[in-house]
C-alpha cells in the first residue's frame, strides 16, 4: 500500500517527468508538515542515497517507507502508554492487562459517563474484544480494538 501511494506521490512531484525528484520539488511536498527548510534538507541528504542532489523513484520510496515505520512506531508507542493507563498487573506476576476491574477504575477516575458502570458492563466491553476468552485484554487485544477505532 505504501509502495502505491509513494509511486503516485513520486508522479504528482515528478513535475518535469525525469524520473527523479529534487529538493525544491520536496520542499514543496513537504511545506504542507510544516517542516523547515534545514529538516527538509536533512530528510532529502538521508534518502539521497547516491548523492547526485536528486531522488529517484527508489529513493523516494525508501523515505516513504522509513516515514511510515517511523509513523507506526510512534502510534505503538501512544497505545502502550494509553494501555498502560487501563493495565494492572496480571495475576501470577505475568504481563500487564486490562481487566474488568482496572477498567472500572481507569473510567471511574476520567470522571465520564462510563463511570456508573458496573463490573458486569466492564466484563461486556472487555468480552466483545477478548481473542483469547481469557477475560482480559492483553496488549495486542487492546491494539486490535483501537485499530478498529470501537472505543
Amino acid at each position: 500500500m505504501v509502495a502505491m501511494v509513494a509511486s503516485s506521490l513520486f508522479a504528482a512531484l515528478d513535475k518535469d517527468g525525469d524520473g527523479k525528484v529534487s529538493f525544491s520539488e520536496l520542499r514543496a511536498c513537504m511545506a504542507a508538515a510544516h517542516l523547515s527548510g534545514e529538516e527538509v534538507a536533512a530528510i532529502f541528504a538521508a534518502a539521497d542515497a547516491d548523492g547526485d542532489g536528486l531522488l529517484d523513484q527508489e529513493e523516494f520510496l525508501n523515505l516513504a517507507r522509513e516515514a511510515e515505520q517511523q509513523n507506526e512506531d510512534d502510534n505503538i508507542g501512544c497505545l502502550r502508554e494509553a494501555f498502560a493507563m487501563y493495565a494492572a498487573a496480571a495475576e501470577g506476576g505475568g504481563e500487564q492487562c486490562i481487566t474488568p476491574a482496572s477498567l472500572m477504575r481507569m473510567l471511574s477516575r476520567l470522571g465520564s459517563s462510563h463511570g456508573e458502570l458496573g463490573m458486569e458492563d466492564c466484563r461486556a466491553m472487555i468480552c466483545r474484544f477478548d481473542l483469547n476468552g481469557d477475560g482480559v485484554l492483553s496488549f495486542d487485544e487492546f491494539r486490535v480494538m483501537m485499530h478498529d477505532g470501537l472505543m
